[in-house]
């Protein structure tokens, strides 16, 4: 996945996102792979994590997930760059971070053939640096995030999809973001995003062959963050190596 951010804002925020996933022959056991790389502004921060889960079944068609994460982020940031030239601040001059931080998350997750449910928190680690001995800086902290997700059946070609995350940020306001989304015969989908107070957002996603899957979407901004960058573009493309007709569905939206 490709996510350029706030498109036309120097520093913008950019993101790339590799996942590999597996489960084992009984289908009990997930094991996969995540690796991010994200800049924005001075700070260029690599994740790379393993990923292991163990799938309970509850119902006939439903399942509880387990999940967790471990692994290692690495960030760079070049505060020396902050620094004008007529105005050299010492403490901060030629000033960079460059450290390796051990960090893991957890989840659970329930899901039906209509219904989903999920609750992670992808990073249970914090991550502090000091710059002098008077200042110090906060790359990540325990951040929650809950979603739900429930799908109708509006005709024999046509289902309807609302879905609803809650994101709850360390010192930050709660936050959400709804999605409402239309599908077709399961091979189209097209929908729109509401981001609170950020941004309304159209997306559109093929399943092309039934191991190839292709994706857009495109947040425009609202209020004045709308006046400085273009809107967001992300690009999906997941590829399944090897197809069966029942399997672990994705919970992204």
């Amino acid at each position: 996945m490709d996510r350029r951010q706030w498109r036309g804002v120097e520093g913008a925020p950019n993101t790339q996102t590799l996942t590999l996933h597996a489960l084992n022959k009984k289908k009990r056991v997930g094991l996969g792979l995540l690796v991010a790389n994200d800049k924005i502004g001075i700070h260029q921060n690599l994740t790379a994590e393993g990923v292991y889960a163990f799938h309970i079944q509850v119902g006939q068609q439903s399942f509880v997930s387990l999940g967790l994460q471990a692994g290692v982020f690495h960030v760079r940031s070049n505060y020396g760059s902050l620094v004008s030239a007529g105005n050299p601040d010492p403490k901060l001059n030629n000033y960079n971070i460059n450290r390796l931080f051990f960090d893991m998350g957890t989840g659970i997750y329930f899901r039906s053939p209509r219904f989903q449910m999920g609750i992670s928190a992808p990073e249970l680690l914090p991550k502090n640096a000091t710059v002098n001995d008077t200042t110090s800086v906060s790359f990540k902290s325990v951040n929650v995030f809950t979603f739900l997700k429930y799908r109708m059946t509006l005709s024999p070609l046509w289902e309807a999809e609302p879905a609803l995350l809650i994101k709850h940020f360390n010192n930050v306001p709660l936050s959400g973001e709804g999605t409402f989304t239309f599908i077709y015969k399961s091979v189209l989908t097209a929908g729109v995003s509401y981001r609170m107070r950020e941004s309304i957002g159209y997306l559109l996603k093929l399943n092309a062959t039934p191991q190839l899957v292709l994706g857009y979407a495109y947040d425009n901004p609202m209020g004045k963050v709308s006046q400085l960058n273009n809107g967001s573009h992300e690009l999906m493309v997941q590829f399944l190596f090897r197809h069966e007709r029942a399997g672990i569905k994705s919970p992204r939206i």
